[in-house]
C-alpha cells in the first residue's frame, strides 16, 4: 500500500509536498521533547514524596467460646500480600508476625500421617470444627518459606537429629514425622518401656530422628503416671544433668533443646548430694527457691555442656510453650474452646511464662557470646510469642476416641498445652529450616 501511494505522487507539488513534510517533522520532534519532560518531571515527583502505602488488613474469624460450630477455612483473598515487601530475602525477626489464612492443601492428615498420638489427633477424636488447620506464622519483615520435606532429607543425609526435651518435644517431632512423610516414611527402630523416647531411621537418607524424654533436662527422680497424678515428690538434681540426653548426646548432628513446664511442679531441690530447698512445698520445713531457680541452673547447665562437649553441633534452645486454660487448670476443670487465633494485643502472657522466657533469653545471650569459640552453632527458637496467639490449636475435649460419642456433656480433663495434628505446631518447622539455612549461609 506504501509503495503504491508513493507511485501515485504528483511531480508538480514536491515543494509543498516537501515543506508539509518538514512541518510534520518539527510537530513529532516538539512532542516527543514534551513527553519527555512530562514523563521526567513526573518521575522527579514521585521520588521526592511520600509514598502512601496501603496494607491489606486481614480479619480473623471471630472469636468463638464453642467449638461445636465449624470454622470456615478462610478464603485466599483474605491472604496478606507477601510480594509487596521491599526486602523478601533481607534477613528479619522470624519470630515477631502474625498467623494469616492460608487456605491451601494442608502437608498431612490423620490419614496420610501413622506418626500422631492418639492424643493429639484431634481429627479422629472427632473435633468437629477445622478452622483451625488454615492459619500460616507469616514474620512481618521478611518471606517465611513453607518446609521442603525433599530439600530437608537431602540436607541431613547421614545425619542425625534429636529433640531432648517435655511432651512438647514429642509433640514437635510428630509433626516434622508426618510432613517429611511425604517424601519417605521412617522406620521407628526404638522405643523406651514406655514409648516416651523413640527413635526412626529413614533409610533412603541414612537419617536418624530421636526424640528424648528429659522433662527437666535435669536428673529427676519422678513418681508420675502417665495423667499426671503424683503419688510423692520430684526429686530434683540441681547439679546434675540426665545422662538419659548426656549419653546419646555425641551421635546428635542437630538438636532442639527445650523445656518449661515441669518446673512449675512441686519438687525437692537436691545439690551437692544434700537437700537445698524445694519449689511449692508447704508443711515440709524447707526453703522455697522457686522454679526460677531450679530452671536458670538447668539451662545454665545445659548450654555450658552443649558449648563444652567437644561435639560441633548445631544447637536450637527452644522457648518455652504458653498454655491456654480458661476458668481453671488442667486439674481444676480448665477449658480452651475458641476456635480462631487470637490477634496481637490481644492476650497477655501469664507471668510464669513471662519469668521463663526472660531466663531462657538471658541464658542464651550468655551463652552465645561463647559459642564461636567452639565451633558450636546455638539458635534461638523463640516459639513462645506465636504459639501464645493460637489458643485454637490444642485438643481440648478431644484427647481420647469420640469424646462425646456417648454423652454430650461429659465432663473430661481438656489439653489445652499441647497441640493437634495437623496444628500450629507444623509451622516450628518452616522456622527451624529457615535457622539452618540462615546458619548453614
Amino acid at each position: 500500500m506504501l509503495k503504491e501511494m508513493r507511485i501515485g505522487w504528483n511531480p508538480s507539488s514536491l515543494h509543498k509536498r516537501h515543506h508539509v513534510f518538514v512541518k510534520v517533522a518539527v510537530s513529532f520532534l516538539l512532542l516527543g521533547l514534551a513527553c519527555r519532560l512530562f514523563f521526567s518531571d513526573s518521575i522527579k515527583f514521585s521520588s521526592s514524596s511520600p509514598v502512601v502505602e496501603t496494607d491489606t488488613v486481614t480479619e480473623s474469624p471471630s472469636l468463638s467460646t464453642s467449638s461445636s460450630l465449624p470454622v470456615q477455612v478462610p478464603s485466599s483473598g483474605d491472604l496478606l500480600a507477601n510480594d509487596s515487601r521491599p526486602f523478601p530475602n533481607a534477613e528479619c525477626d522470624l519470630f515477631t508476625g502474625d498467623w494469616v489464612p492460608d487456605p491451601s492443601a494442608l502437608a498431612y492428615t490423620n490419614a496420610s500421617c501413622h506418626a500422631i498420638e492418639d492424643h493429639q489427633n484431634c481429627m479422629r477424636n472427632g473435633r468437629p470444627d477445622s478452622g483451625y488447620l488454615y492459619w500460616r506464622w507469616n514474620p512481618r519483615d521478611c518471606e517465611l518459606p513453607r518446609f521442603d520435606p525433599e530439600k530437608f532429607l537431602d540436607f541431613m543425609r547421614n545425619k542425625s537429629w534429636a529433640f531432648i526435651g517435655d511432651s512438647i518435644s514429642r509433640n514437635h517431632v510428630q509433626s516434622l514425622l508426618c510432613i517429611l512423610s511425604q517424601v519417605e516414611q521412617a522406620v521407628e527402630v526404638y522405643h523406651d518401656e514406655e514409648y516416651r523416647s523413640k527413635r526412626w531411621h529413614f533409610p533412603s537418607h541414612n537419617f536418624t530422628l530421636s526424640v528424648v524424654w528429659t522433662p527437666f533436662l535435669l536428673k529427676a527422680d519422678i513418681f508420675e503416671d502417665i495423667n499426671g497424678v503424683s503419688s510423692s515428690e520430684i526429686q530434683l538434681h540441681l547439679d546434675k544433668l540426665d545422662e538419659t540426653w548426656t549419653k546419646q548426646y555425641r551421635n546428635f548432628d542437630y538438636a532442639v533443646i527445650g523445656g518449661g513446664k515441669w518446673f512449675l511442679k512441686t519438687a525437692i531441690y537436691h545439690e551437692n548430694n544434700t537437700v537445698a530447698g524445694c519449689h511449692y512445698c508447704p508443711g515440709k520445713n524447707l526453703t522455697e527457691l522457686g522454679f526460677d531457680y531450679a530452671y536458670r541452673k538447668a539451662l545454665k547447665s545445659v548450654l555450658n555442656f552443649t558449648l563444652n562437649y567437644g561435639r560441633k553441633a548445631f544447637i536450637f534452645l527452644r522457648t518455652t510453650t504458653p498454655d491456654h486454660f480458661e476458668n481453671g487448670e488442667w486439674f481444676s476443670g480448665g477449658t480452651c474452646n475458641r476456635t480462631a487465633p487470637f490477634k496481637e494485643g490481644e492476650v497477655d502472657m501469664k507471668d510464669v511464662d513471662a519469668v521463663m522466657r526472660d531466663i531462657e533469653l538471658e541464658e542464651f545471650e550468655k551463652a552465645a557470646s561463647i559459642r564461636a569459640e567452639n565451633g558450636v552453632i546455638l539458635k534461638l527458637l523463640d516459639t513462645t510469642r506465636l504459639s501464645l496467639l493460637r489458643p485454637d490449636g490444642h485438643p481440648g475435649p478431644y484427647r481420647q476416641f469420640e469424646t462425646f460419642a456417648k454423652d454430650k456433656n461429659a465432663k473430661v480433663q481438656n489439653d489445652c498445652l499441647h497441640w493437634c495434628l495437623p496444628g500450629p505446631i507444623d509451622s516450628w518447622n518452616d522456622l527451624l529450616m529457615e535457622i539452618i539455612n540462615r546458619g548453614t549461609h
